[in-house]
């Protein structure tokens, strides 16, 4: 027995002398080649997200009296909270506007890609097995690490070299070339920190979702941080690196470069701590022991419901939380709309023109609109979840026993449809509650309830969409972010980019009823119900006659 499993005396000298970094270049083709699509396409959205925010500004701004007055009403708490504080404010030119407004927003959308993207390179492919098949072959202890590092890296590098590319050439009024790099260059290390965040994470727990949830908290704390110096205009906001970048004044006269160097240290610091955890831990496993579980389960896990909700209780209200900040901002600027927009007359075009309604109800509807559109990312998720319990081969445990696979599908459809539910009326919460103080107006509560629940049939639509593509082809579904991706790149950008009418009729959002400025209109609702349904019960059938695939 031992010696048919005891390695040759040859094979061992040549396992202890393989470099930890062997296989390196060969692991980093591997996840280039598997994030083929997925890194262009984060990569094109950042990148066109970053340039074309310049143009906005000039069309939104025409004037330098409208650029100060942007400045004035920039020193808003619920504006500083959200976009950080103002410098240069003598001097607000359209690249310290995007320094300014845009830096916090985009470090933190390339901090979402740099977590995802190292987790599931990382953490997911040991979680799968797959990391220690890899490691059966020629490869060395750090090559998995360092490979997703390299990818990751060069991924925010290369968004970060578009966006310099894109801003200086932009030529709007304040945008110069230095400040374009050093702009790139605060985002690029912002991306790196959060890089090594990640991996930091990916060494304490052995499951992926944890890895990127304490990564994802970790970014959210980073932003409240920030959040609460800057309004209170305190040291603490020096803690968060997110103000690192933004402090570099990237198009100001005043440039600083040296706090990059703050945010290099940083992601090295952390680099250097996720290679001493890797080492002191086995594939596959976590520093964190798993806790163990009960010896029974809980009576709520007896259903597919229960297991459903435990999946995704964490995502849930993960996004309630988000939403009810945003809904709770929103609603809180209500009292300086109407002397932004008198100064401002070119914001005019940001807003639906809904007759008999006003400016503030106008905007109302627009900021709910657009709330409803990112709950149905949620909704989207949620039924997404179907196809990911399947890929992992979760489903074909569950189906083998007397659960059928429509009351498997109609445990997580709940999740997305009622929750969804929970969430819009948060935000209606939110959005009521914070009008109303603003306003001294407590009707508006009932108002904003009301005008969030007719965002559901939309939702809905998104989820049932979302469930015809799993049942019918689950292998496009990606092709499930089409009715909130197009809703929000056509209903909510369409009012400033000009476009046909009845290009905003072609998705469910733009049949919902405008309230609270508009009157509340039944039928396209029952129709929005309708398609929602109708939707949903043929993914439904078509799940009923498809395979499901082994894990």
């Amino acid at each position: 027995m031992s010696a048919a499993t005891t390695l040759p005396t040859h094979a061992r000298s040549s396992s202890r002398s393989r470099s930890a970094l062997a296989g390196t270049g060969a692991m980093t083709r591997f996840m280039l080649r598997r994030d083929r699509v997925r890194l262009p396409v984060w990569i094109a959205g950042l990148t066109l997200f970053g340039v074309g925010t310049v143009g906005s500004f000039e069309q939104t701004y025409p004037t330098a009296a409208d650029r100060a007055t942007a400045a004035d009403l920039s020193s808003l708490p619920a504006v500083t909270a959200m976009v950080g504080r103002i410098y240069s404010r003598d001097d607000y030119t359209y690249g310290v506007m995007t320094g300014h407004q845009m830096y916090v927003f985009m470090a933190l959308l390339l901090g979402l890609m740099s977590i995802l993207a190292f987790v599931r390179h990382t953490r997911a492919e040991e979680e799968t097995g797959r990391a220690e098949l890899l490691r059966s072959s020629v490869l060395g202890r750090h090559a998995q690490l360092t490979a997703a590092f390299i990818v990751v890296g060069g991924a925010n590098a290369v968004t970060g070299l578009l966006i310099a590319a894109g801003l200086s050439g932009s030529g709007a009024d304040g945008v110069t070339g230095e400040g374009s790099l050093l702009f790139a260059a605060g985002l690029v290390a912002a991306g790196l920190v959060f890089t090594a965040v990640a991996a930091v994470t990916s060494q304490i727990t052995e499951y992926a979702r944890g890895a990127s949830g304490m990564a994802l908290a970790v970014l959210g704390v980073t932003y409240a941080v920030r959040a609460v110096g800057d309004v209170a205009e305190s040291g603490l906001s020096w803690v968060s690196p997110l103000f690192w970048g933004q402090v570099t004044r990237s198009f100001a006269a005043d440039q600083r470069w040296w706090p990059l160097l703050l945010l290099v240290a940083l992601a090295a610091l952390l680099a250097a701590v996720a290679y001493a955890l890797r080492v002191r831990r086995d594939v596959g496993a976590g520093l964190r022991p798993a806790r163990l579980g009960s010896a029974t389960a809980s009576p709520a896990l007896s259903s597919p419901l229960g297991l459903a909700f435990r999946l995704q209780r964490a995502t849930l209200i993960a996004w309630s939380v988000g939403l009810l900040v945003l809904a709770v901002t929103y609603g809180s600027l209500v009292d300086s709309i109407q002397d932004m927009f008198d100064q401002i007359s070119s914001l005019d075009d940001l807003i639906r023109d809904i007759a008999g309604a006003t400016l503030i109800e106008s905007w109302l509807v627009t900021v709910l609109s657009l709330t409803g559109m990112i709950a149905s990312i949620q909704a989207v998720l949620a039924v997404l979840r179907l196809r990911s319990e399947e890929t992992a081969g979760r489903a074909e445990p569950i189906l083998a026993t007397a659960v059928s696979r429509h009351r498997w599908a109609a445990s997580h459809l709940t999740m997305a449809f009622g929750g969804s539910a929970a969430v819009m009326i948060l935000v209606g919460l939110g959005f009521g509650i914070a009008t109303a103080l603003a306003t001294d107006d407590g009707g508006w509560l009932g108002d904003m309830l009301a005008a969030a629940f007719v965002q559901l049939p939309a939702i809905w639509v998104a989820a049932g969409f979302a469930m015809a593509v799993i049942g019918l082809a689950p292998r496009l579904s990606p092709l499930a972010w089409l009715v909130p991706a197009y809703a929000i790149a056509v209903v909510y950008m369409g009012q400033i980019l000009r476009f046909p009418e009845w290009t905003r009729a072609l998705s469910p959002f733009g049949h919902v009823p405008e309230l609270p400025a508009g009157d509340f209109e039944l039928v396209p609702v029952i129709l929005l119900l309708a398609i929602a349904a109708a939707l949903t019960w043929v993914g439904l059938a078509g799940l009923r006659r498809r395979d499901i695939p082994v894990g």
